[in-house]
């Protein structure tokens, strides 16, 4: 009897498998032996998911683009649309994922997912962001997107994680302003060094790096022999970050000096104070 279920089951499992071991759509072969389009849309949509559970992206959104082909202007061909860039991004094959993505935006936009179509299309650069040391064009695009769906969606469930990322890829592009900033300083390169990290303090305040950035001005300042703007640099420094380790050494590096942190600059950091001073700063 136990023998008898065995092959029982097995031929059951062989059958649902159209005899090949090969996953059915509804019931029928796959699609080398039987074209697509003898199958329905929500058969497809369905082959798709399959390959989706079964970690086959690529497959997955080959399905999904099938429906787009065949049923262009149907309703599955819409949800298939989206699932078609959600699996390419899944398969980290982003310039398809942003084509799938915005060709939704412009077909629906105003549909409920027009906002993850967005999401992913930012996702598409957001996620090919590589260390601090290469271009940060892709960092760029992926800012700009971001900012989309934070202002487009600004109520959406993908808002939060936007603005969370958006954070994240500004404060990348100011580490890239600083590994540039601190190569220029060890070769002895202070003005070029000091344009990066004015970069920083300016265009890039709210980052992580800004301590840091106001201290290697305080380094750069007073080996090119300008006290005042040092002076200024620390002053702002102990101004917003007094507790940091960054603001104790550039206090010792001017004591070292015999000076003191303190508004004594008549440059762009005598503005960036005043600023600070009346609230407009950080």
């Amino acid at each position: 009897m136990i023998r008898l279920t065995l092959v029982m089951t097995l031929a059951a499992v062989l059958a649902a498998c159209g005899g090949n071991g090969r996953p059915t759509v509804g019931g029928f072969f796959n699609q080398q032996e039987v074209p697509l389009d003898n199958f329905t849309a929500e058969q497809i949509f369905g082959r798709g998911e399959f390959e989706l559970d079964n970690n086959n992206p690529g497959e997955a959104a080959y399905y999904f683009s099938e429906i787009e082909r065949l049923y262009p202007y149907s309703d599955w061909a819409r949800r298939a649309l989206i699932m078609q860039a959600f699996s390419y991004h899944r398969d980290k094959d982003y310039p398809n994922s942003r084509s799938a993505a915005q060709r939704f935006i412009d077909f629906y936009p105003d549909d409920d997912d027009a906002a993850y179509a967005q999401y992913l299309l930012a996702l598409s650069y957001y996620d090919q962001i590589d260390e601090v040391g290469r271009d940060q064009g892709l960092t760029f695009q992926a800012l700009q997107a971001l900012r989309e769906v934070i202002e487009r969606y600004p109520d959406s469930e993908y808002a939060k994680s936007s603005i969370l990322k958006f954070d994240l890829a500004f404060d990348h592009l100011a580490g890239k302003e600083m590994e540039i900033g601190r190569y220029y300083l060890k070769r002895g390169r202070y003005t070029a060094a000091i344009n990066r990290f004015r970069v920083v303090v300016e265009d890039f305040q709210t980052t992580t790096h800004t301590p840091e950035a106001l201290h290697r001005l305080v380094e750069s300042y007073l080996s090119l022999g300008l006290a005042a703007e040092a002076q200024t640099a620390a002053a702002i420094l102990g101004y917003n970050y007094q507790a940091s380790e960054w603001y104790q050494d550039s206090f010792n590096l001017l004591a070292g000096n015999g000076l003191e942190p303190g508004p004594f600059s008549d440059g762009w950091l005598r503005q960036i104070y005043r600023q600070m001073i009346k609230g407009r700063w950080i």
